[in-house]
């Protein structure tokens, strides 16, 4: 069907259907940002645009940011096969696709719609307008005022002559209006005397008319003030030489096209020397972002504007605060996790052995072991109330968590004690819980996996385990010496005291390796059982003990990060951790016999 307002404009004829037909879609993830990471999108590629939306149902409320892809660049990534970044100035998307296969197809199909729209090509110009059409407009005037150019003559004498033939033609056209004026007056003055002569009345207005002479020329009366106007005289009115004047003014306007010919030129050849320096300007900014991204290359390619590829340093762009959001939203969304894990964990049955041995046994180890028990149970059980290096950052309850601010070459290596005292519990508990691999999974949520790397006796183990990584930190390792040991007392007024002590060595089947930084720990878990005498011949209840306990931890991370954000996550994780473990020493054991 014909359109009948056939005379509207262009725009109105499209279909909007045939424009569809060349829209592409589909799903990409793209990195939002450092606290959400990546996310699945819906983008389109239409029209050289390249728009993403949320999903495809939502496209009516409109796209949430676009490129146009005259000028990106396309830069599939190096390591990761299925991610490609787009760049246009200092805009860049970080996109991953679902397989290699499938990020090829996107590359491929985005440089065929940019070869498509023809940009840089010689047709594409045919629709740009240039500043060489003013050199090719005034090509033709300003040949035909060659000569009038002269060297060294400056645009700014050139534009005071014009003002000269400006004045000289104003005087001219004044002088030409005068001779006019004389004209149409003295034609005016004869058409009179015709008149009157025809109505007869010569004889009366004598004193009104011109007198006749004999050499032809007029009088005229009074108000004309006596002025004679020969008749034949070469001269016009007034005595102006109109051919004279006619050809100054030829002249004139010739003198006057002619300095603007040479300021034209004088313009064309400015604007010549200003497009070369363009030129050149553009060629030096096109070498030097060539040597910016050699220099991005140089430096593993980490990017400028806050994408994926950020890593933990001395040198990173993200800023503390920065860095602190992202980390506490990774801890944040482990917890989610760990809550979720707890509802649906089952109770298992629990069997503890009855006693362990008082020693750690013989091995090669055994001296490290008594050097590190005997540092423990002298300096750490030691009160910090009168220590002024011991700062205490968070107080809930019974629970106290105390901080000595210590770094090294700008590593953080803050020691950190806590004291708690939980109810129904003894120290041999809190302890085999504490050291145990059967139940490690159960209160741990911060490990992703550990395995025994070698027994060393029923007390002794060596354990490598891996950290769940919080992004933008580098995930870490550890590698280390769990002993736990019932402590002799020196008299019976004492408390029953247990220990559990963690610290680095090295091992032969586990090195450090690039994956991991490796950190080194050393942490003792120390608990005394106190004990109130039941009333009468009460059989003792767990109502009727208590365990306190004295957490310290010196770790050394192995690798820089933000010392406010390693201090903001402690004050938060640590006390968190002796409340869950404790909750679970206390749930786990509500039902079972009292182990002294």
């Amino acid at each position: 069907m014909s359109d009948p307002n056939s005379d509207q404009s262009s725009d109105e004829d499209v279909d909007p259907e045939s424009e569809r037909a060349d829209e592409l879609g589909g799903t990409l993830s793209k990195w939002t940002n450092y606290i959400h990471g990546w996310q699945e999108r819906w983008l389109v590629l239409r029209n050289n645009t390249l728009s993403y939306y949320k999903s495809a149902h939502e496209r009516q409320y409109g796209c949430r940011g676009a490129l146009c892809l005259s000028k990106a660049v396309v830069t599939p990534h190096e390591f990761d096969e299925c991610r490609f970044d787009i760049s246009v100035n200092d805009s860049i998307w970080y996109l991953r696709a679902e397989d290699p296969e499938l990020r090829q197809q996107w590359v491929d199909t985005i440089e065929h719609h940019k070869a498509e729209s023809g940009y840089g090509s010689e047709s594409s110009l045919k629709h740009h307008g240039s500043t060489l059409s003013l050199i090719s407009a005034t090509s033709g005037l300003s040949s035909t005022s060659a000569s009038s150019f002269r060297k060294g003559h400056s645009l700014q004498e050139k534009v005071a002559e014009m003002e000269t033939f400006r004045d000289i033609l104003c005087r001219q056209v004044d002088t030409l209006q005068t001779y006019f004026d004389s004209c149409v007056s003295g034609h005016h003055r004869e058409e009179l005397q015709k008149d009157k002569v025809k109505d007869g009345d010569d004889d009366d207005d004598d004193d009104d008319s011109p007198i006749s002479r004999t050499d032809g020329d007029y009088l005229l009366d009074d108000s004309c003030k006596e002025k004679l106007f020969p008749v034949a005289s070469p001269r016009g009115p007034a005595g102006i030489d109109f051919k004279g004047e006619a050809i100054a003014f030829k002249a004139t306007t010739a003198g006057i096209f002619s300095t603007l010919s040479h300021c034209i030129e004088t313009m064309v050849k400015r604007e010549e020397r200003w497009q070369r320096r363009l030129e050149k300007e553009m060629e030096r900014r096109r070498r030097v972002e060539e040597s910016y991204k050699l220099v991005l290359m140089d430096l593993n390619k980490k990017s400028q504007y806050g994408g994926p590829d950020y890593e933990e340093g001395p040198n990173s762009l993200i800023n503390e605060d920065e860095f602190y959001d992202a980390v506490e939203a990774a801890l944040d969304q482990q917890d989610r996790i760990e809550e979720e894990s707890e509802k649906c964990r089952s109770p298992r049955p629990v069997a503890l052995s009855p006693d362990s041995d008082s020693s750690a046994g013989t091995h090669r180890y055994s001296t490290e072991v008594d050097e590190m028990v005997h540092s423990h149970m002298t300096h750490s059980l030691q009160d910090v109330g009168g220590d002024a290096n011991w700062q205490l950052i968070t107080e809930e309850g019974d629970l106290r968590v105390y901080r000595r601010e210590v770094e090294e070459n700008g590593v953080v290596l803050d020691p950190l004690k806590a004291t708690h005292v939980v109810s129904g519990v003894t120290g041999h508990e809190v302890c085999h819980y504490f050291w145990d691999t059967t139940f490690r999974s159960d209160w741990e949520t911060n490990v992703e996996s550990f395995t025994v790397a070698e027994p060393l006796s029923d007390t002794a183990v060596i354990i490598y385990q891996t950290q769940k990584r919080v992004w933008p930190a580098s995930q870490r390792d550890i590698l280390y010496l769990s002993v736990i040991q019932r402590m002799l007392s020196a008299n019976e007024s004492e408390p029953e005291t247990w220990l559990v002590c963690n610290f680095s060595v090295d091992h032969d089947s586990y090195p450090p390796t690039s994956r991991c930084i490796r950190a080194k720990i050393n942490v003792a878990m120390i608990c005394q059982t106190l004990v109130s005498p039941p009333k009468g011949n009460k059989e003792m209840i767990r109502d009727d003990i208590l365990c306190k306990i004295t957490y310290v931890a010196n770790v050394n991370p192995g690798g820089w990060a933000p010392a406010s954000v390693l201090r903001a996550v402690a004050r938060r994780e640590y006390p968190k951790f002796l409340k869950r473990f404790t909750s679970y020493v206390q749930e786990k054991t509500s039902r079972q016999a009292i182990l002294f």
